[in-house]
């Protein structure tokens, strides 16, 4: 058990225990699965596909399809071509796709497979489509195959026919459907048309109708990511994730673009919304200043149990830099933000937070694992841990108040259908860790400090 995890700190370069980060191909089929009538195919074995369908389905409780090439011994040795080539016919034969986006695995990549020839010597029927990108599993985590996923439907499929369509780009990074329908909100709000890509809501948040549907009314269409390049602007969502895809957007297409952070908390949130407003040049409409003054009276409101609180807080990097910036705008600590993805500009950017709210002593760490997590709180502990499931044993060793966000939260539910972006997500956010926090301050009290009203 995770509460054997020694004390004594010791630098670590090749080895990571309990990873906080899973591999590239998982990002890769999250990202397809935001397109509206795809196919994702990992290009590898059948167990491979499955542990990446596995973590996607038990976080979002919802069926993630993907097919496999079924690499057998002889697939390993001479090569899967002939995988490819037949998965790909049956595919549209058996499950008619508007397109199908292959991502590698570690096989696949090992043995030198070159899918961009594989794919132009296939016989793809008349408007359908393959695409393609390399997601070998030993580098980065899911957030790089999340944007390289990205980049390969745009390399194949992005145009600039010369005549702008009017729709600002939005592309919101690896964050849940919910997310995505409250930044939709926003920009409904300040009347911008957009066009986000990717978009899994309505695919990994499709309602019950008793009916299995294969590909759900939901997700980013195919002429959409054609049409990215004739886009007025962009606006990336996610300085970390996003950054190559909005990159290649302009060196490729010419379409200018604005990188933020993820809109968590009311800093990041104002960013967002002045750069919609930049596009419509429109007033700030009044439902969103009553949200944003909601946001700041809670804040001011439960001041007194949040300040100087000391959290841990790890995960994925953009949501992990918001999550920093929310808490520092509560007043709390943000004692140690680490992820595992493997991009030393989330230091650099947190450590900025650190700056710019004049915090001291605390730790920003990429490429950083949860048993080094663990070592820091036991020889400083914190009051609050906030990240995916994984740190429910350190919780539980160190008797700590957990609250679950990010990527992948397996043992709870309705995660992915309540955003943590904009005012409102915010709102929802700050009420989980202020009353997280006053349970725990019930749960330890005497009894005759047991107050009803605090």
């Amino acid at each position: 058990m995770l509460d054997l995890t020694p004390k004594e700190v010791m630098e670590r370069k090749a080895l990571r225990i309990n990873p906080c980060k899973t591999c590239q191909p998982v990002g890769a089929l999250y990202a397809a699965l935001g397109v509206r009538n795809c196919m994702p195919h990992s290009h590898g074995s059948q167990g491979c596909c499955s542990y990446h369908r596995s973590v996607l389905s038990r976080h979002f409780k919802e069926p993630a399809i993907a097919a496999s090439s079924s690499f057998t011994e002889g697939a390993s040795v001479f090569g899967g071509r002939s995988n490819i080539v037949t998965s790909a016919r049956n595919i549209f034969d058996i499950y008619n796709p508007d397109i199908i986006a292959v991502h590698t695995t570690c096989l696949s990549e090992t043995i030198g497979d070159d899918l961009g020839s594989y794919i132009m010597d296939m016989d793809v029927p008349e408007g359908k489509v393959v695409v393609h990108t390399n997601t070998p599993s030993y580098v980065g985590s899911h957030i790089n195959g999340f944007f390289n996923m990205m980049m390969g439907f745009m390399n194949y499929l992005t145009r600039k026919e010369g005549t702008p369509n009017g729709k600002t780009a939005v592309f919101p990074g690896w964050v849940n459907p919910g997310d995505i329908r409250e930044l939709k909100r926003i920009a409904a709000l300040m009347r911008v048309p957009t066009t986000f890509f990717p978009d899994p809501s309505g695919v990994m948040d499709a309602p019950m109708t008793g009916r299995y549907e294969m590909y759900p009314e939901g997700g980013t269409t195919v002429d959409e990511i054609r049409g990215l390049g004739d886009s007025e602007h962009l606006i990336a969502l996610g300085e970390i994730t996003c950054i190559e895809p909005a990159e290649l957007l302009k060196k490729k297409w010419k379409v200018d673009f604005d990188l933020l952070p993820l809109p968590v908390g009311v800093a990041y949130t104002d960013q967002y919304v002045m750069a919609l407003r930049r596009r419509s040049m429109v007033e700030v409409p009044a439902q969103l200043e009553m949200e944003r003054g909601q946001l700041v009276d809670l804040m001011l409101d439960s001041h007194s149990y949040t300040y100087r609180r000391k959290v841990a807080i790890f995960g994925d990097p953009d949501v992990v830099i918001g999550l920093t910036a929310l808490v520092l705008e509560m007043g709390m600590l943000p004692k140690y933000v680490i992820t595992g993805t493997p991009k030393e500009d989330f230091a650099r950017k947190v450590r900025a937070l650190f700056e710019l709210y004049g915090v001291e002593d605390c730790v920003a760490k990429a490429n950083a694992d949860l048993f080094e997590l663990h070592q820091w709180i036991k020889n400083e502990p914190v009051d609050l841990l906030i990240g995916s499931s994984y740190g429910k044993q350190i919780a539980r060793a160190e008797d700590i108040p957990f609250i679950r966000a990010g990527f992948p939260v397996l043992d709870r539910y309705g995660g992915p259908l309540l955003p943590i972006v904009g005012y409102s997500g915010s709102i929802h956010l700050v009420e989980r860790i202020t009353h997280t926090l006053m349970d725990r301050i019930d749960r330890d009290c005497a009894d005759e400090d047991l107050e009803v009203v605090m």
